[in-house]
């Protein structure tokens, strides 16, 4: 097959969880001997360590199509996913690929002109509070015209699933993200930096934005007596006047660490040394970091949302959403029943059998295949 992949912002890269599918089973698609061409954003040359990142046309056998577009935050996935899908459909692509609800608002385009189409729901973006009225509004009209025009359908959740039914009588395909092996490092490179040492310090690891909760947690961590520190790994990402709050509430405590966007040896130092992970996100998706911390064993604190809850299943420690209380009360219950272990971060008690990235792209090879079945058979 040859197959076209549209709506992240670039691969390689870690800027956030869509960025990661898209290259992973991009990965894996060419592996198993289809041709896979990506979109990617130009973005901001700067931002990128590698000066030749925009030159390569190719990586790990993947097609790098590179689309012009403004990396403003009102405008961008629009005219990003406009030109990508302008340009796509003269690429004969067997199907095209579609990823989060902004992006599918271009699916009416190959749908008129008969070419198939799967879109990815990555989460209901729309309730993100980083955006305006308008923004929302752009995003529902993409969650509907998914509903209605897209071939098919690939939802994270169950919970996502039970949404596009009840809200659309709309049939999809529940295909979780996966996570790849984690290689565990002691801490090197993250002590020379940070002067962090194994268990002493917990872990959030995500994108800045309000739907994360990041500032539950300052809150709720400010409370505790503990050496124990707070590691913030993560960039801002069109929340500038959230992330600048945040930054002013992690000055007002020296045992609070902000590191900025991490990734390679760092990323990996920091999950495999952390005493605890934790996500007190309102809305998640599908939360691949939480997946990462998981597969590097550590203990795991997650808000009650139901994408946390089907992940983490009952192998982690929970809180209500939104409530700074009960984040408290669980941190503190976790050091104290930590004193004296020997490592108090360790938890080997997870399944991760679900999450494996070759099924999960087999399982997306047979889905891409029935969308073409089903158009042969109209024509035919």
């Amino acid at each position: 097959m040859k197959i076209a992949m549209i709506g992240h912002k670039r691969i390689p890269s870690r800027e956030g969880g869509i960025e990661i599918v898209v290259e992973e089973l991009s990965k894996r698609l060419v592996e198993s001997g289809d041709k896979v061409e990506v979109y990617n954003r130009k973005g901001n040359r700067k931002a990128n360590k590698d000066p030749t990142f925009y030159k390569n046309k190719y990586y790990e056998g993947i097609r790098i199509i590179t689309i012009l577009t403004i990396n403003k935050k009102s405008l961008d996935a629009l005219i990003y996913s406009f030109l990508a899908t302008l340009r796509a459909i003269f690429g004969r692509y067997d199907l095209i690929h579609y990823h989060a609800l902004g992006p599918s608002v271009m699916i009416i385009i190959p749908h008129i002109l008969k070419i198939r189409t799967v879109a990815t729901i990555h989460g209901l973006d729309w309730q993100r509070g980083k955006w305006g009225t308008l923004a929302k509004r752009y995003l529902l009209l993409g969650e509907k015209i998914a509903a209605k025009y897209a071939d098919e359908i690939i939802v994270l959740s169950k919970n996502t699933y039970d949404y596009f039914l009840k809200t659309y009588n709309r049939e999809t395909n529940y295909i979780p993200n996966g996570v790849v092996d984690p290689i565990h490092l002691e801490a090197d490179v993250i002590k020379k930096k940070y002067g962090l040492k194994r268990n002493d310090y917990f872990l959030f690891l995500a994108r800045i934005v309000p739907e994360k909760g990041l500032h539950y947690l300052i809150e709720a961590y400010r409370s505790l007596n503990t050496d124990v520190k707070l590691v913030i790994a993560g960039a801002s990402s069109h929340s500038d006047e959230y992330f600048e709050n945040i930054k002013q509430s992690a000055k007002e405590d020296d045992r609070i660490i902000m590191t900025g966007f991490v990734d390679g040896k760092e990323l990996e130092e920091l999950y495999s040394n952390c005493r605890a992970y934790i996500l007190p996100s309102d809305i998640e998706g599908m939360p691949l970091s939480l997946l990462e911390a998981m597969s590097y064993a550590r203990k795991c604190v997650v808000s009650d949302i139901a994408e946390n809850i089907e992940i983490i299943q009952n192998k982690g420690i929970v809180f209500e959403k939104g409530n700074v209380r009960s984040l408290y009360e669980q941190l503190e219950k976790l050091l104290k029943e930590e004193d004296g272990s020997s490592d108090p971060g360790h938890n080997p008690n997870y399944d991760l059998s679900s999450f494996n990235w070759d099924k999960i792209t087999e399982r997306h090879r047979k889905l891409y295949s029935k969308t073409m079945l089903i158009y042969d058979s109209e024509t035919v």
